[in-house]
């Protein structure tokens, strides 16, 4: 049995990351996948979340993640294929590793919707860092300045 991790954001961007891993594993030998899927939910801003309770950010949090699995869930299981929801809490890298140790060796896939401007936090220890990512918003500022300097001549 394969077994993939899949860390997910978006239930519509993610099915179609998962789509090409699904449809790899399906074939003649009819070989089933155990998917873990990790829901990351996303972050609160600090005036936002100074006004929830942690209780009540707890109970949010999980309901997101049970409206983002709901989909998912059922279009992985098709074929027979096992699945498992995650709820991310803390540190990815540490996540990963617990979740190797449960289910054993396991593809590690991030199928997170990339955000303008923002790093996305690593999710294995070896993962390496993007360095065209530091660049995204210098980069479009200096090409926003120059259409601008264009536009006024």
């Amino acid at each position: 049995m394969d077994k993939i991790i899949a860390y997910l954001d978006d239930p519509d961007y993610s099915l179609h990351q998962l789509a090409p891993m699904k449809n790899r594993t399906a074939g003649p030998t009819e070989q089933t996948t155990h998917w873990i899927l990790v829901a990351c939910a996303p972050h609160l801003t600090r005036h936002a979340s100074q006004w929830i309770s942690p209780a009540a950010l707890s109970s949010w949090r999980a309901k997101w993640a049970e409206t983002l699995f709901a989909g998912l869930v059922t279009k992985l299981q098709t074929q027979g294929d096992k699945v498992t929801t995650v709820l991310a809490h803390g540190d990815l890298v540490a996540l990963t590793r617990q979740l190797q140790v449960e289910h054993g060796v396991a593809h590690v896939m991030d199928a997170r919707r990339p955000k303008f401007g923002q790093d996305m936090p690593p999710l294995t220890a070896d993962q390496p860092k993007d360095a065209s990512s530091n660049w995204t918003i210098p980069a479009a500022v200096t090409g926003l300045g120059a259409a601008l300097m264009l536009a006024s001549e």
